[in-house]
């Protein structure tokens, strides 16, 4: 399998409908991230503005350098990528195609 890049998400994002699913988040009070007790699988939204550090998805958060980490994901129903970092983990997935 080839290495999994933020352009590879980038072109995860532009071709596919995206849905979304944060697990972890920064949590100010700890000063660290904190388990989500909803991890419901939600239609990806825009945010309000475009940036470079969520990538046109709503309560993602990309931290840019080398400190983004990725991974592939596969359940019963989804496939997509895991993204992992200082602040948050959080899964940007689409649907599988039924036979």
């Amino acid at each position: 399998m080839k290495k999994i890049t933020r352009n590879t998400i980038k072109s995860f994002i532009k071709n596919n409908e995206v849905y979304f699913r944060k697990a972890y988040q920064f949590d100010g009070m700890t000063d660290g991230i904190e388990y989500c007790h909803d991890q419901s699988i939600s239609k990806a939204e825009s945010p309000e503005e475009i940036t470079k550090y969520n990538l046109g998805i709503k309560g993602a958060y990309f931290v840019g350098s080398s400190r983004d980490y990725f991974n592939y994901y596969e359940d019963d129903n989804y496939w997509g990528y895991e993204v992992y970092n200082c602040c948050s983990t959080f899964y940007l997935l689409t649907p599988k195609e039924v036979a």
